[in-house]
């Protein structure tokens, strides 16, 4: 395996989510001796209350993900060396589309957007994300989870008080477009080319990004001289980054980049 380097890791923040839920990782890794990033993304600076007061915000509804992927790789070139990129759900799928760009030195997706064309049959995961695609509805106007689409898509399995507060905490308003960019060729990925190191990370409960539509996307991979390596954990939903055992997922991370 190519020895990774970097000593700089770029978080890559998903949809309805603040930037602001990375702040216990950025902390972890910077003391283990990174120097970290996880910018918001345009339209959305700010706390996750001022944001849900903005809604419907027209900003973030016009969001597109070729433009976020963009935008990522705006703040990759003005760094010092190449990053590891460490991505949740669309922030996975961005990971995946700046490793096809070959902009990082390492990466991980944690519980991946599949690229166009990963498919599955799992109930969860259309009913999850039939609101946020917000198919017949206006795109011109943003999507915020109501409580029980995030209690459903995000915090299923969690106390009802944990429940709540992770979504004052970082619920915030997501663009339709972007959303359904993921079913285009804007998304797509061609899963021959060689790319850095690639951990896939996957949760057992996760209702909107269900573990095996994560391993159908780590399988799909064939660079045989490229690594390509995927991890499931048990109880983890969608908000993994926040769930108890988040230094647990942190920890196998900062392991699996420090071992080569």
């Amino acid at each position: 395996m190519k020895q990774i380097n970097s000593k700089t890791v770029l978080f890559v923040t998903g949809n309805f989510v603040s930037n602001l839920s990375w702040n216990a990782w950025k902390d972890y890794f910077e003391q283990a001796g990174y120097k970290t990033f996880a910018p918001a993304w345009p339209h959305k600076e700010g706390s996750a209350a001022e944001l849900r007061k903005r809604q419907p915000d027209a900003g973030i509804a016009s969001n597109r993900l070729t433009q976020i992927v963009d935008f990522y790789e705006g703040v990759i070139k003005t760094l010092p060396e190449k990053p590891i990129i460490v991505g949740h759900s669309m922030g996975g799928l961005i990971t995946q589309l700046l490793v096809q760009r070959g902009l990082a030195e390492a990466a991980v997706a944690i519980h991946s957007v599949p690229p166009q064309g990963v498919l599955t049959g799992k109930f969860s995961f259309y009913k999850a994300t039939w609101g946020p695609l917000g198919f017949f509805t206006n795109p011109n106007k943003s999507f915020l989870m109501s409580f029980p689409q995030w209690q459903y898509a995000f915090t299923n399995g969690m106390p009802l008080e944990e429940q709540k507060a992770a979504y004052e905490a970082y619920a915030i308003p997501e663009s339709k477009r972007l959303s359904r960019d993921g079913l285009t060729g804007a998304a797509k990925i061609d899963f021959k080319k060689p790319h850095a190191p690639l951990l896939f990370m996957a949760g057992e409960i996760d209702h909107i990004m269900p573990a095996s539509l994560n391993y159908t996307n780590f399988k799909k991979y064939s660079d045989k001289q490229s690594v390509t390596e995927y991890k499931v954990n048990k109880g983890r939903n969608h908000y993994v980054l926040g769930q108890p055992t988040w230094k647990e997922d942190a920890a196998y991370i900062l392991n699996w980049i420090q071992q080569h």
